[in-house]
């Protein structure tokens, strides 16, 4: 039997997935050892592979082959915009993306000014202003903390992920605009969901059915 191999985004994610896991009897002991080097966990029993990598990689990783499923935020996924199914919100890890500044760029936002825009997100910033706003913007990308720019005036606004808003108000900003909301989800290789179809769908159905549990 081939092994079937699961991406999972590292830290809280690859946890509350492998809890998820858990409940349809998908265990992995080995990924407990929090002290281990190992890059790819095992179950031989189920046939199936686990490995852990940095979530913007995880799209990538299932695109091409090398994991048949993924678990990844769908900020992750719409950022990476790769070739693969999406089949499963699985309801954690919820927050949005949003549009944030101090509150005198609103006035810049409903008149559709030029402005700058800082965000470690330029596709889904450059999507949701030139394809929904229709709003021509200069797009800046940064990788340390978002919430900087508008305050040294490198940028009017931000795009990024808001959870509670306490990091924006502590900063004086708040949010001006809703994105789109966010949540872990199932993703899957198309080609892995031809070849092993029975396999794939089955365990999806599991997977389907612990989240509706967890819901309700």
């Amino acid at each position: 039997m081939r092994y079937l191999t699961i991406a999972l985004a590292k830290g809280r994610l690859a946890d509350k997935t492998m809890a998820l896991f858990e409940k349809i009897g998908i265990t992995c002991e080995e990924m407990k050892d929090k002290s281990s080097r190992k890059l790819i966990f095992s179950n031989e029993e189920l046939g199936l592979r686990f490995f852990l990598a940095k979530a913007s990689d995880v799209p990538t990783y299932v695109e091409y082959g090398a994991a048949d499923i993924g678990v990844v935020g769908k900020d992750t996924i719409l950022e990476e915009g790769r070739k693969l199914y999406e089949v499963i919100d699985l309801g954690y890890g919820r927050c949005r993306m949003c549009v944030c500044g101090p509150e005198s760029a609103r006035e810049l936002l409903n008149h559709h000014e030029l402005i700058r825009v800082a965000t470690k997100y330029p596709n889904i910033a450059k999507d949701y202003f030139y394809n929904k706003k229709h709003q021509t913007v200069e797009i800046i990308k940064l990788n340390g903390s978002i919430e900087l720019a508008p305050i040294v005036g490198l940028s009017e606004v931000i795009v990024d992920i808001v959870e509670t808003g306490s990091t924006l108000r502590e900063n004086g900003l708040s949010v001006l605009e809703e994105v789109c909301g966010l949540s872990a989800r199932v993703v899957v290789n198309q080609v892995s969901m031809k070849r092993e179809n029975e396999r794939i769908t089955r365990l999806l159905k599991d997977i389907r059915e612990a989240v509706r549990k967890e819901q309700s």
